[in-house]
Protein backbone atom coordinates (compact mmCIF):
# COMPACT_ATOMS: atom_id res chain seq x y z
CA UNK A 1 0.00 0.00 0.00
CA UNK A 2 2.89 2.32 0.36
CA UNK A 3 3.72 1.65 -3.22
CA UNK A 4 0.29 3.25 -4.23
CA UNK A 5 0.70 6.22 -1.86
CA UNK A 6 4.00 6.97 -3.16
CA UNK A 7 2.45 6.99 -6.74
CA UNK A 8 -0.19 9.06 -5.64
CA UNK A 9 2.00 11.37 -4.06
CA UNK A 10 4.17 11.53 -7.09
CA UNK A 11 1.46 12.44 -9.28
CA UNK A 12 0.26 15.20 -6.62
CA UNK A 13 3.47 17.04 -6.17
CA UNK A 14 3.94 16.48 -10.39
CA UNK A 15 0.54 17.64 -10.98
CA UNK A 16 0.90 21.26 -9.26
CA UNK A 17 3.99 21.76 -11.20
CA UNK A 18 3.17 20.97 -14.22
CA UNK A 19 -0.75 20.97 -13.62
CA UNK A 20 -1.48 18.38 -16.70
CA UNK A 21 -0.14 15.70 -18.68
CA UNK A 22 0.00 13.71 -22.07
CA UNK A 23 -1.62 10.27 -22.29
CA UNK A 24 0.05 8.63 -25.10
CA UNK A 25 -0.69 4.96 -27.11
CA UNK A 26 2.79 3.53 -28.46
CA UNK A 27 2.83 1.08 -31.15
CA UNK A 28 5.87 -1.87 -30.82
CA UNK A 29 8.14 0.90 -32.99
CA UNK A 30 7.98 3.23 -30.17
CA UNK A 31 5.53 5.71 -32.23
CA UNK A 32 3.60 7.69 -29.39
CA UNK A 33 -0.29 9.10 -30.70
CA UNK A 34 -1.17 11.84 -27.29
CA UNK A 35 -4.86 10.66 -27.24
CA UNK A 36 -5.65 12.49 -24.08
CA UNK A 37 -4.54 15.33 -21.47
CA UNK A 38 -5.10 14.64 -17.77
CA UNK A 39 -5.11 17.14 -15.02
CA UNK A 40 -4.21 16.39 -11.56
CA UNK A 41 -5.87 18.80 -8.85
CA UNK A 42 -5.79 17.45 -5.53
CA UNK A 43 -6.59 13.85 -4.99
CA UNK A 44 -8.36 13.87 -8.24
CA UNK A 45 -7.96 14.27 -12.04
CA UNK A 46 -9.48 15.13 -15.01
CA UNK A 47 -9.36 13.70 -18.49
CA UNK A 48 -10.03 15.46 -21.71
CA UNK A 49 -9.76 13.13 -24.74
CA UNK A 50 -8.19 14.79 -28.21
CA UNK A 51 -11.35 14.08 -30.28
CA UNK A 52 -9.56 15.00 -33.19
CA UNK A 53 -7.42 11.60 -33.23
CA UNK A 54 -11.07 9.72 -33.02
CA UNK A 55 -13.31 8.63 -35.50
CA UNK A 56 -16.72 8.14 -35.19
CA UNK A 57 -17.95 4.58 -35.79
CA UNK A 58 -21.23 3.02 -35.59
CA UNK A 59 -20.51 -0.98 -34.42
CA UNK A 60 -22.92 -3.57 -33.60
CA UNK A 61 -25.72 -1.15 -33.17
CA UNK A 62 -24.06 1.25 -30.62
CA UNK A 63 -22.09 4.68 -31.52
CA UNK A 64 -17.96 4.08 -30.72
CA UNK A 65 -14.77 6.91 -31.01
CA UNK A 66 -12.26 4.73 -32.51
CA UNK A 67 -8.10 5.45 -33.50
CA UNK A 68 -7.91 3.83 -36.82
CA UNK A 69 -4.39 1.83 -37.24
CA UNK A 70 -2.96 -0.24 -40.02
CA UNK A 71 -4.68 -3.44 -39.17
CA UNK A 72 -7.24 -2.76 -35.72
CA UNK A 73 -9.39 0.20 -34.62
CA UNK A 74 -8.98 1.08 -31.39
CA UNK A 75 -12.31 2.05 -29.60
CA UNK A 76 -12.73 3.80 -26.26
CA UNK A 77 -14.67 2.14 -23.72
CA UNK A 78 -16.68 4.96 -21.48
CA UNK A 79 -16.94 3.36 -17.95
CA UNK A 80 -20.75 3.09 -17.62
CA UNK A 81 -21.40 3.49 -14.32
CA UNK A 82 -20.35 6.00 -11.64
CA UNK A 83 -16.88 6.35 -11.03
CA UNK A 84 -14.82 8.76 -8.77
CA UNK A 85 -12.14 10.06 -10.26
CA UNK A 86 -10.31 9.70 -7.42
CA UNK A 87 -6.37 9.30 -6.95
CA UNK A 88 -6.90 8.77 -2.96
CA UNK A 89 -4.40 6.34 -1.38
CA UNK A 90 -2.26 6.03 -3.82
CA UNK A 91 -5.18 3.97 -5.83
CA UNK A 92 -5.07 4.38 -9.90
CA UNK A 93 -8.40 1.79 -10.70
CA UNK A 94 -10.10 4.90 -11.86
CA UNK A 95 -7.83 6.13 -14.13
CA UNK A 96 -6.91 2.60 -15.29
CA UNK A 97 -11.34 2.44 -15.91
CA UNK A 98 -11.20 5.43 -17.85
CA UNK A 99 -8.54 4.23 -20.25
CA UNK A 100 -10.04 1.41 -21.58
CA UNK A 101 -10.64 0.46 -24.93
CA UNK A 102 -11.79 -2.82 -26.98
CA UNK A 103 -10.33 -3.32 -30.27
CA UNK A 104 -11.48 -4.74 -33.65
CA UNK A 105 -9.48 -5.73 -37.04
CA UNK A 106 -10.09 -3.36 -39.65
CA UNK A 107 -12.82 -4.56 -42.24
CA UNK A 108 -14.11 -6.86 -39.40
CA UNK A 109 -18.29 -6.38 -39.43
CA UNK A 110 -19.66 -5.49 -35.80
CA UNK A 111 -17.05 -5.10 -32.51
CA UNK A 112 -16.54 -7.93 -29.66
CA UNK A 113 -16.87 -6.78 -26.41
CA UNK A 114 -14.44 -9.75 -25.19
CA UNK A 115 -11.31 -7.74 -27.52
CA UNK A 116 -11.25 -5.36 -24.41
CA UNK A 117 -7.96 -3.53 -23.60
CA UNK A 118 -7.04 -2.99 -19.98
CA UNK A 119 -4.20 -0.83 -19.14
CA UNK A 120 -2.87 -1.26 -15.53
CA UNK A 121 -0.30 1.43 -14.62
CA UNK A 122 2.90 1.87 -13.14
CA UNK A 123 5.62 4.22 -11.98
CA UNK A 124 8.51 4.29 -14.41
CA UNK A 125 10.71 7.12 -13.21
CA UNK A 126 8.54 10.78 -13.70
CA UNK A 127 6.18 8.93 -16.04
CA UNK A 128 3.53 6.60 -15.61
CA UNK A 129 3.06 3.20 -18.08
CA UNK A 130 0.10 1.01 -18.52
CA UNK A 131 0.99 -2.26 -19.37
CA UNK A 132 -1.67 -3.75 -21.73
CA UNK A 133 -3.69 -6.76 -20.57
CA UNK A 134 -7.19 -8.46 -22.38
CA UNK A 135 -10.49 -8.41 -20.68
CA UNK A 136 -13.69 -8.96 -21.56
CA UNK A 137 -15.86 -6.38 -21.42
CA UNK A 138 -19.20 -8.50 -21.30
CA UNK A 139 -18.25 -8.18 -17.35
CA UNK A 140 -19.91 -4.95 -17.45
CA UNK A 141 -22.97 -5.59 -19.44
CA UNK A 142 -25.00 -5.91 -16.03
CA UNK A 143 -24.63 -2.84 -13.32
CA UNK A 144 -22.58 -3.37 -9.83
CA UNK A 145 -23.94 -4.70 -7.02
CA UNK A 146 -24.50 -1.50 -4.73
CA UNK A 147 -21.47 0.27 -3.41
CA UNK A 148 -19.15 -1.87 -5.46
CA UNK A 149 -17.77 1.03 -7.80
CA UNK A 150 -14.83 -1.63 -8.85
CA UNK A 151 -16.45 -4.48 -10.66
CA UNK A 152 -13.27 -5.23 -12.25
CA UNK A 153 -11.25 -8.15 -10.06
CA UNK A 154 -7.97 -9.62 -11.05
CA UNK A 155 -9.81 -12.58 -12.04
CA UNK A 156 -11.13 -10.88 -15.18
CA UNK A 157 -7.77 -9.36 -16.61
CA UNK A 158 -5.08 -11.60 -18.79
CA UNK A 159 -1.76 -10.79 -19.43
CA UNK A 160 -1.46 -9.71 -23.10
CA UNK A 161 1.39 -10.47 -25.48
CA UNK A 162 2.28 -7.43 -26.43
CA UNK A 163 3.20 -8.16 -29.85
CA UNK A 164 0.09 -9.59 -31.15
CA UNK A 165 -1.80 -5.50 -30.53
CA UNK A 166 -1.29 -2.29 -31.91
CA UNK A 167 -1.02 -0.42 -29.32
CA UNK A 168 0.80 -2.19 -26.70
CA UNK A 169 1.29 0.73 -23.97
CA UNK A 170 0.39 3.46 -22.71
CA UNK A 171 1.94 6.53 -21.45
CA UNK A 172 1.03 9.71 -19.26
CA UNK A 173 3.97 12.25 -19.37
Amino acid sequence: MARFAAIALCFLVTAAAAEDRGVFLVDNAGTEVRVATIMFKDDSYELTWDESRFGDYFLSMRPFKCLAGPDKLWCRVPYPYEIRRSLQDGDLTDVEYDLMFVWKKAGEYGINMWNGVYYQLSEKGEQFEGKLNEIDMNVLAAPPEDGNLRPIGPQDITEADPESHWLPRLVIK
